[in-house]
């Protein structure tokens, strides 16, 4: 008998998120997936799934009264075309609209020119978060990648960072910044972004399947914290060469062969010799500077860019528990807050960055007798202390046009600041108080978690007169919002001058391709169109989506 023909599959969900649910700090979870179901007008059995999209805690203070809660919000997963009235009325009001849909990580589309037997491999050059999520697109997508890494894997690293807080050597290869997992590495570690971007779900789950907490995926502070940084990051490449990336640490990238036109890079030359490459994928970070500079002799085009520049600030925990929660609340740990400080006629904005609750201030640099500090806390946020940078913004207006005019005024503000805490790496403090008044800190200074001390230094006098006003001007607005921040219990420590790069490679906005060389491609914070660990991530599988799917130039 013939057979009938078979039923064609049912349509997939639709997937519907619920906006503004509340959340009491005492409260689980699991009441969210009702509470979004009451407001769609369905019934808690009719979902066929459901996931927390976002959860923020909710610390403002109305009138007199604090009260905390969470607000979230929740994709249900519903019976395509099932609509409810109550899902009407919540669309109309703005309550409740469509989930974006996260993107795929295996392309349907792969350029000929990358893929097959005989095709040269992809070279990407470090391994911070850009470097390490373009090559995981590359591979996911059957593309042949050789990763290089200036510094060391993790552990190689992780000695030599020790070393440098014993003996106050700093290796230029082997340091904070160099090395396996990038500059994040040893910094605050927070994994959220303001981007809305479909390939950020899929590269978060990625994390999650290699040790992160699972609430990153939702979470709106989400913060990994260095320690399981280091744990993460082996897994990672372990994942990495089961697709076949094969990983070449301690190399640096100190040359390009062209071709005989000079508009496409052959190979990449190393200091353990030649690599062919079909396509290059520079994620060499924000420190890079010798980098660019032979890159920019080899014919990649770089301009300057504004970036920020500031001051590190360090205070007691407990003034910032008491500021943002009324005291200490046991079941959202240590406080962070993220503040902005607007322009006025007087001064530029300002805003805070790389909040670091219960974590320690470390010096984060890559050449001998420069000075720049960072924040880095672990995911217990067990230290006593809260630190985060106060920066603002500066431009060429200040250090003029040239593409490399940005990288030699951050040198030298980074030189006096290293000479003004006596030329050891000891950093130059002042009380945050004093800071205002233009006054030295003469009652000496106060604990810092920074591991070569503190020395008393006339930060207000060692900032270019616009950076002063504008710090100045966010401690005065950060103070009323943190009763106590602009006292003498905050203490400012310079310099910090890495939160973004000064350069930018010209990429093109589509096939995000260099200008100057037909098949290199620039991605995160050394080519400045990333700020941040994510951020930089985002860029990376973006670039890499663009290769896979245009091809090798």
């Amino acid at each position: 008998m013939p057979q009938a023909p078979a039923s064609p599959p049912p349509p997939p969900p639709a997937t519907w998120r619920v906006l503004q649910l509340e959340l009491a700090l005492d409260e689980p979870e699991s009441l969210l997936r009702a509470r979004a179901a009451q407001v769609l007008g369905l019934d808690p059995a009719e979902l066929r799934g459901s996931r927390i999209a976002l959860k923020a805690l909710d610390a403002r203070v109305r009138g007199a009264a604090r009260r905390l809660q969470w607000v979230c919000h929740v994709d249900l997963m519903v019976d395509a075309g099932r609509v409810t009235p109550a899902m009407k009325r919540a669309m109309k009001s703005g309550r409740v609209k469509m989930a974006p849909a996260a993107a795929a990580v295996d392309r349907p589309e792969r350029h000929p020119s990358l893929v097959g037997p005989g095709v040269d491999p992809v070279v990407v050059v470090g391994s911070g978060p850009a470097g390490l999520f373009a090559a995981y697109l590359l591979a996911r997508n059957g593309v042949r990648v050789t990763l290089l890494e200036r510094g060391p894997a993790i552990r190689e690293r992780g000695l030599a960072v020790v070393r440098f807080h014993r003996t106050r050597e700093v290796d230029p290869e082997r340091n904070l910044l160099f090395g396996e997992g990038g500059a994040g590495t040893y910094s605050d570690g927070k994994i959220y972004t303001r981007v809305d971007d479909p390939l950020e779900l899929p590269l978060l789950e990625e994390l999650v399947a290699c040790g992160a907490p699972p609430a990153i995926v939702y979470d709106s502070g989400a913060h990994i914290g260095t320690d399981k940084l280091h744990r993460l990051l082996p897994r990672l490449r372990a994942r990495l060469m089961d697709l076949g990336v094969s990983f070449h640490f301690d190399t640096r990238l100190t040359g390009l062969r062209l071709d005989a036109g000079g508009g496409r890079v052959r190979a990449v030359v190393t200091e353990r010799g030649e690599l062919p490459c079909a396509a290059l994928v520079l994620a060499i970070g924000h420190s890079a500077r010798d980098t660019w500079a032979m890159l920019a002799a080899a014919g990649l085009a770089f301009e300057a860019k504004p970036f920020q520049l500031g001051l590190r600030i360090e205070h007691p925990q407990e003034l910032i528990d008491r500021g943002r929660y009324g005291g200490p609340i046991p079941q959202l740990g240590a406080a962070s807050y993220n503040l902005v400080s607007r322009a006025t006629p007087a001064a530029a904005a300002a805003h805070s960055f790389c909040m670091c609750p219960g974590g320690r201030v470390v010096a984060s640099v890559s050449e001998p007798q420069l000075l720049c500090t960072n924040g880095m806390s672990n995911a217990s946020h067990s230290s006593a202390w809260a630190s985060a940078a106060i920066v603002t913004t500066v431009g060429p207006e200040q250090f003029g046009a040239g593409a490399f005019d940005g990288v030699a005024f951050q040198r030298a503000l980074e030189a006096r600041c290293f000479a003004a805490g006596g030329g050891d790496y000891t950093a130059p403090a002042q009380g945050a108080a004093d800071f205002l008044a233009g006054r030295p800190t003469t009652k000496g200074l106060r604990h810092s978690t920074y591991p070569f001390g503190t020395v008393p230094g006339r930060l207000d006098e060692l900032l270019p007169p616009a950076v002063r006003d504008a710090v100045a001007q966010a401690l005065l607005r950060f103070d009323r919002l943190i009763p106590g921040y602009a006292g003498n219990e905050g203490q400012l420590l310079g310099l910090e001058s890495r939160s973004s790069g000064p350069v930018r490679m010209p990429r093109d906005p589509v096939t995000r391709r260099a200008v100057g060389l037909a098949n290199v491609y620039p991605v995160g914070e050394g080519a400045g169109y990333a700020g941040g660990i994510m951020s930089a991530a985002l860029d990376g599988a973006n670039t890499a989506v663009a290769l896979v799917e245009g091809g090798a130039g």
